[in-house]
């Protein structure tokens, strides 16, 4: 099953009953097994989780911390990118140069990097002070 396949199958179980927009995740661990995440929505706005956290906590849980592709699909007239806080998610996990595609249930694709949709983003090296 393709990464969009399987953010795509995993997005109708998306518990989306405020905006009615779901968002289906797939990311592809360092091993080649896929993981997949959907947006869950809470009455509490902010309390919600994104698609992309639910695919990258499903990763972690498996025990991998290395992602090497990631899917995301949305019923939109435009591929829809990851939010600013899921793009600092994508980049714990995944390289500058890491695939992104990005897609709507409708066909429309577009490809990009973890590093372009957050150049200069906050790593591990600002942390290093050795």
């Amino acid at each position: 099953m393709s990464l969009i396949d399987a953010a795509r199958e995993v997005r109708e179980n998306a518990y989306a009953p405020y905006s009615n927009f779901k968002v289906g995740a797939a990311v592809r661990g360092r091993s080649g097994r896929v993981y997949s995440g959907c947006n869950v929505e809470n009455v509490a706005y902010p309390e919600g989780t994104c698609a992309e956290a639910g695919a990258i906590a499903a990763m972690v849980a498996a025990g991998e911390t290395e992602l090497t592709e990631v899917a995301i699909i949305a019923d939109s007239p435009h591929p829809v990118s990851p939010c600013g806080g899921c793009r600092q998610k994508l980049a714990e996990f995944g390289r500058h140069d890491t695939k992104v595609t990005l897609a709507t249930i409708d066909g429309a694709v577009q490809e990009t990097t973890i590093g372009a949709l957050l150049p200069a983003g906050f790593s591990v090296e600002h942390m290093d002070r050795a």
